[in-house]
């Protein structure tokens, strides 16, 4: 008797609970203990499979890419709470200031580059959200489009290296975290162009939604201004550019280069002379925090991994997935459609340990480049994070948007740049050499 429709309801009940609030590693967790136990009482589970799961979490904490997780937190954490990113938007915003729209795409700029030392899309959104939308609103900029720019470059933050997304993409997708870094610099830097490219023109075509700085508000001219870009912008871009540079030149492993960043920073921060016990509490606290999470949903994941397998639902998976209409073009198609509409409600960590280790096997046999495939997903979670009503971008910025900033103009703010991620998505979905040109190059 097959009991593959066991499997089904599992993965149904699991999904309510996570849409229902409950906590993710518990609703991994429970489910497999409820489902283990009634399949092991009809005769459909074998007890014997659960001898594979302390192998299984041995070997993700034997992991070395997994470790690059707490480096590249701490390294932005540090960037945050030390100063370090508030005094690297004020320059570039002077810098920018005379230019219409001129904040605006300094948001997009240092969004990007916050975006490529963090990691974290709430740390990045929250930030720029923190800094820079409240000066836009000083300046009379269009708050849809003052909003729109955060939320779109702050979530960047899942898409270019280190991104903490990729990084697990390769743990549960079984690809090199240098090869989804390399894959996934092109595409995430194609869109920060696109966001600063739209922005410039919407400024240039109705100035008034974003008018350049006044003079009085440019309090730094010449010489000094010139001393505070060497010393507040030149050292943060030359520290991320040698993290991503060692790892894409194989001069050091993502792990490595992560726990120079994360001591770079420090360095940075020192300098800076604002390196405290304060900022070094806040940053280790926000660190432990993320890295226990993904710890403890990849526990559980594992578990409920174990017990969907031995119940039969990969397997009806595969079959469902590798029997789409289409078959290669109409899997990658519903594929996309599947995690963007899942994305929207559930965390990238969700989507990881959820949805992708039920499409790799149908992949694999269809023969989809497994880099090229996981940027798209990643780009897809883009769309996803700052897609009304509920992306998760929108409700950060939400948080510690000022008073006059309406929620429903952040809403409104980031459907453009949606479009311009969908552009993004379709560009690597059809050229896939967008992704795939720099790993030729590299191996």
């Amino acid at each position: 008797m097959s009991w593959e429709w066991l499997a089904i309801v599992m993965f149904v009940l699991f999904l309510i609970l996570i849409l229902s609030g409950y906590p993710v590693a518990y609703s991994f967790a429970g489910t497999a203990i409820v489902f283990g136990a009634l399949g092991l009482s009809l005769g459909a589970f074998d007890l014997n499979l659960l001898k594979l799961l302390p192998n299984r979490w041995f070997g993700a904490m034997s992991d070395f890419t997994l470790l690059a997780i707490p480096f590249f937190v701490f390294m932005g954490a540090v960037f945050e709470k030390s100063g370090l990113a508030e005094r690297l938007l004020n320059t570039i915003g002077i810098l920018l200031g005379p230019l219409p729209g001129g904040l605006a795409l300094a948001t997009v700029i240092v969004g990007t580059l916050l975006a490529a030392a963090t990691g974290v899309v709430a740390a990045t959104v929250i930030v720029m959200g923190l800094l820079s939308l409240p000066i836009m609103v000083r300046y009379r900029y269009d708050h849809k489009l003052a909003t729109g720019a955060i939320t779109a470059s702050g979530t960047l933050a899942q898409l270019l290296p280190p991104s903490l997304v990729l990084v697990v993409l390769s743990s549960t997708v079984g690809v090199p975290v240098g090869d989804l870094f390399l894959g996934a610099l092109i595409p995430g830097l194609v869109l920060a162009g696109l966001y600063g490219a739209y922005v410039l023109i919407r400024a240039l075509l109705n100035p008034e939604m974003a008018p350049a700085l006044p003079p009085e508000a440019r309090t730094l001219k010449g010489w000094a201004l010139a001393r505070e870009t060497l010393i507040a912008v030149v050292p943060p871009v030359i520290l991320i550019f040698a993290v991503l540079g060692s790892i894409f030149a194989g001069i050091a492993t993502p792990t490595e280069a992560g726990a120079v960043g994360a001591a770079g920073a420090c360095v940075l921060a020192i300098f800076n002379r604002n390196f405290n016990w304060q900022v070094v509490k806040g940053a280790a606290r926000s660190t432990s925090n993320i890295t226990a999470l993904v710890l403890m949903i990849l526990f559980c994941s594992s578990f409920f991994a174990l017990v969907f397998d031995g119940l039969g639902g990969q397997r009806w998976v595969t079959n469902l997935l590798t029997g789409l209409p289409g078959g290669y073009w109409g899997f990658i198609i519903f594929a996309n459609i599947a995690v963007f509409l899942l994305g929207i409600n559930l965390e990238f960590l969700e989507i990881s340990f959820i949805v992708m280790p039920l499409f790799v096997p149908a992949a694999e046999l269809l023969g989809v480049n497994m880099v090229w495939f996981s940027v798209m997903m990643a780009i897809n979670l883009n769309m996803a994070f700052i897609s009304p009503p509920v992306g998760f971008s929108l409700f950060y910025l939400q948080s510690v948007a000022p008073p006059e900033v309406d929620t429903l103009d952040i809403h409104r703010g980031a459907l453009p740049f949606m479009g311009l991620q969908g552009i993004g998505l379709v560009v690597v979905m059809l050229v896939p050499a967008t992704v795939l040109w720099l790993v030729n190059l590299s191996g």
